[in-house]
């Protein structure tokens, strides 16, 4: 059974920066990992900021983020990363981690192509 763990949430100023971890998402042989990064704020619908595939090479962000916002991942850790900068109020919000085995290098901004998610940890910015 996979488990993905969260960490690195909290709060801080705009212009800031944190970087969130999850462990748990391992390598599996024949089948290309899939990692995302989703966050939800209150009343609204969970969306995707970034993914991750093929070792690193495939990647994909929301353009909401793109160039402060940067996903990576350790094989050797087992472990996804998302570097935030230059953080804006609007970037509050509880943030997820996910994960899938895909047969293909697809990296997605879509929650349904997820199957194991991570409970989740806060990220606030104050203006």
């Amino acid at each position: 059974q996979i488990q993905l763990v969260e960490s690195g949430g909290g709060s801080v100023q705009a212009g800031g920066s944190l970087r969130l971890s999850c462990t748990g998402a391992t390598n599996t042989a024949n089948w290309y990992f899939m990692g995302g990064w989703f966050r939800q704020a209150p009343g609204k619908a969970r969306e995707g900021v970034a993914s991750i595939s093929n070792g690193g090479s495939t990647q994909a962000y929301d353009d909401s983020v793109k160039g402060r916002f940067t996903i990576s991942q350790d094989n050797n850790e087992n472990t996804l990363y998302l570097q935030m900068d230059n953080l804006k109020p609007e970037d509050t919000a509880v943030y997820f981690c996910a994960a899938a085995w895909t047969m293909n290098a697809t990296a997605t901004l879509l929650p349904e192509s997820y199957k194991y998610w991570g409970q989740g940890t806060q990220v606030t910015v104050s203006s």
